[in-house]
């Protein structure tokens, strides 16, 4: 099944490699500073950036920290990471193939690791968290982005019951957009799951991501029958999930909906 995902995901990302090299949500957005900030790195830490796509997280980071390294498992996001290193004359970073529930480093490599909107890809979670753990330092630094599934905080005054189906409801949405996608949990699963293995939360927030729907579903090159099935959903599908995701349309016309990024800074206590 893993490698079933592996290969999914690298003909999906392949693909539409330059696409994610000039997306704007990828490229810019208010998490890619705002984690920088909450990290706060270090001069003399050596950093991984896992599943680095087109290397935008890598290149913000790369600055503040000694080395970083750009992994992924897709030859074509390398490439456009390498790219955008030397577009901004940034040397210090080198790239790698790797996969994130079986990173190619020894324990204890690193004194930062992050991820930056590419877990909900991973097949199996538990690992990819237990990989940060082992090369990680002790104390050592993991920040996360990743987009979330609804919890209770968001869908005030629906039972669990509901919840729980607007969390499938979610990813099944996300899944018909894009087949590589695994799941994003709601927050607290990823909070249970660090401390679990050993971190302390050192912050987490929230932040709404507002996307234009056209976009979203060309960079995954959907088709037409797709296209119409996700304004569908936005328009017409379950009550809690278009009050999680908010579509609405602009001036022009435009369909715009909101997703959720949560945001996580945690260190390796032992």
């Amino acid at each position: 099944m893993a490698d079933d995902v592996t290969a999914s995901v690298q003909s999906q990302f392949g693909r539409a490699a330059a696409d994610y090299a000039t997306s704007s949500v990828h490229a810019q957005g208010e998490s890619l500073a705002r984690i920088v900030e909450l990290t706060a790195p270090q001069k003399t830490w050596e950093a991984l950036d896992v599943a680095t796509g087109a290397g935008h997280t890598a290149a913000i980071f790369a600055p503040h920290v000694a080395s970083m390294i750009a992994s992924d498992i897709t030859d074509e996001m390398l490439q456009e990471a390498a790219k955008l290193a030397n577009a901004r004359r940034i040397s210090n970073i080198l790239t790698a193939k790797a996969a994130a529930d079986a990173l190619p480093f020894p324990d204890q490599s690193f004194d930062l690791v992050c991820c930056r909107l590419a877990a909900h890809h991973f097949p199996d979670l538990h690992a990819f968290v237990r990989e940060v753990r082992r090369v990680l330092k002790v104390g050592g630094r993991f920040a996360l982005v990743d987009n979330v599934a609804p919890d209770a905080e968001r869908l005030p005054g629906e039972s669990a019951t509901a919840i729980d189906a607007a969390i499938a409801d979610y990813n099944g949405f996300e899944k018909l957009r894009d087949p590589s996608h695994g799941f994003a949990p709601p927050p607290q699963v990823w909070i249970d799951l660090l401390q679990s293995n050993g971190f302390k939360i050192a912050a987490h927030e929230q932040i709404e991501k507002e996307l234009e729907f056209t976009p979203w579903v060309t960079r995954m090159r959907c088709t037409p029958e797709v296209i119409s099935e996700l304004e569908t959903i936005l328009r017409d599908g379950p009550a809690p999930l278009r009050t999680f995701l908010k579509p609405r349309r602009d001036d022009a016309g435009a369909l715009h909906f909101t997703l959720q990024e949560l945001l996580i800074v945690a260190d390796r206590q032992s």
